[in-house]
């Protein structure tokens, strides 16, 4: 008799998996976490000391386990849910990708900041606001307080780039607050989570009204671990100023334009990149007024369009700018987060490669002279880019938003700086318009790669060259064996993925 032991490996379930990696990101959060400088939860329980030393060390570790984990249950997920729906066999996938998504952000309502300090950086700006200071002409080392101790020191003497609602929205928080930064945190979490729930009814309305996949789009555009991960844990704008764009266009979509409009105005007033929209919104009006009118009528409706959009928005950004009370100042300081090198941004990137060839051909050239030449010719790329997308996106609903996906990822390619939560502006979009495989496949490898690419402090692994290949080679593998049996062209599918709804509007 053969008394070999055999052993077999169970695949967890995507559910419980994101669970466990939850619930020890909650607990990592507040001692390997960005974690304050004074106070907080373990300083209040007499326990500070896991927030130095070896007991950071161990929350720093348990964050990695908790974020591979929910990591790898989003990549579950795919494989347990998504591909069998797409194939036929799961007709309940949306209910499940929605209970994971309640399942997994669950946890993190309670977690503090994870991978990013911004929310003190928000608190901080409000505070100015509130006290009588202008963050587009002063940093915030001019108002000293419990805000400013929390804020990093790479911030402490830099302007705002954000709009005025950004602005006016932090000073009523800490009017709420007053200084105490715990109770800020909380409204911020309050304001990140109703974002990132607008996020999500918009985003699958915006799937089912172009007759895309539901599930698909929640589990890519939703669920993602770097949208999780940036709006819930690091608490970033991006909530407010995406939700508001994603139910922009699908009010735009069921031609309700001027909301449409002032959504997008709005969103603009938190956050300048909103803009790129509204180009988008213009064709849907075209195709809406003149879509089979002849060439002339087609020229005039988007004259006239283009001519609202502009004059709606810029009133939605007046509006606010005047009930605020604080002024235009934002404009010139759009670019002022420029000091960010990180090789997300293509013009850094290319600096990385072509910079240290250089200065063996001639020592004297720097790094950041390289640099602003090659953001400069990046920038004139990326107009170039932006009208070329949009161009091509006038045929119909469908492509016009995937243009305005396409559109973020121009921007972002050749923008001066990148940071991850940028991406949720094209992963939210990206599954609502039935995107070929390819692009599936490279929108999960790459948030796979950037979602596990930032520690819980905010310094990341991008210039760990061999962490960089390593996960590359990594990614590849979990991306193949997560989408196997990807249904394709001919294959049997799910019908609501063949088949536009009747609501359809192109």
């Amino acid at each position: 008799m053969d008394k070999r032991k055999t052993y077999s490996f169970t695949v967890p379930g995507a559910l419980p998996l994101g669970v466990f990696g939850s619930v020890v990101l909650l607990f990592a959060s507040f001692s390997g976490g960005a974690t304050r400088n004074q106070g907080g939860l373990l300083e209040a329980l007499n326990i500070g000391f896991l927030a130095y030393g070896h007991g950071r060390n161990l929350g720093m570790l348990a964050y990695w386990i908790g974020l591979i984990a929910l990591v790898l249950a989003w990549v579950l997920a795919a494989r347990q849910v998504i591909v069998p729906h797409l194939r036929g066999e799961m007709p309940d996938a949306y209910r499940r990708i929605r209970t994971m998504l309640i399942a997994w952000t669950a946890p993190l309502l309670l977690a503090a900041p994870l991978a990013s300090r911004d929310v003190y950086s928000y608190l901080m700006q409000g505070a100015m606001v509130r006290d009588g200071f202008d963050p587009y002409t002063e940093g915030p080392a001019v108002n000293p307080g419990p805000f400013l101790l929390e804020v990093s020191p790479d911030w402490r003497n830099t302007t705002t780039p954000y709009g005025p609602l950004h602005l006016w929205m932090g000073e009523g928080v800490t009017r709420l607050v007053g200084d105490n930064v715990a109770a800020g945190m909380i409204v911020y979490k309050v304001i990140s989570v109703l974002g990132f729930v607008g996020i999500a009814w918009a985003v699958t309305r915006i799937a089912r009204k172009l007759g895309g996949n539901a599930a698909l789009a929640l589990w890519l555009g939703v669920a993602n671990p770097v949208v999780v991960l940036h709006l819930i844990g690091g608490m970033h704008n991006e909530s407010t100023m995406v939700a508001l764009v994603s139910i922009g266009l699908l009010a735009a979509l069921h031609q309700r334009f001027h909301i449409a409009l002032i959504l997008v105005g709005i969103a603009v007033a938190m956050k300048a990149t909103a803009l790129i929209a509204m180009p988008f919104i213009v064709w849907l009006m075209v195709q809406h007024y003149a879509g089979k009118a002849s060439f002339a009528k087609q020229a005039g409706v988007f004259v006239v369009s283009g001519i609202v959009a502009v004059v709606e928005i810029v009133i939605a950004l007046a509006v606010i700018t005047w009930a605020s009370g604080l002024t235009w100042g934002w404009l010139s300081e759009i670019t002022g987060n420029s000091k960010v090198i990180n090789p997300l941004a293509g013009p850094t990137l290319l600096t990385d490669i072509i910079a240290p060839l250089l200065q063996v051909i001639n020592p004297d050239i720097s790094y950041n002279a390289v640099l602003e030449v090659l953001r400069t010719i990046a920038t004139v790329f990326m107009l170039v880019g932006l009208v070329a997308v949009w161009w091509l996106s006038r045929h119909n609903a469908r492509t016009a938003i995937m243009g305005t996906a396409a559109a973020y990822q121009v921007a972002f390619i050749f923008n001066s700086v990148t940071l991850p939560w940028y991406y949720v502006s094209v992963l939210t979009l990206l599954g609502t318009f039935r995107p070929p495989s390819w692009l599936i496949k490279l929108a999960t490898g790459a948030s796979v790669f950037i979602g596990l690419a930032f520690a819980s402090d905010g310094n990341h692994q991008l210039y760990n060259w061999w962490w960089v290949l390593g996960m590359a080679i990594a990614t590849w593998f979990i991306t193949q064996w997560a989408l196997a049996g990807w249904p394709q062209a001919g294959e049997k599918e799910d019908e609501k993925t063949k088949k536009p709804s009747p609501a359809r509007a192109e």
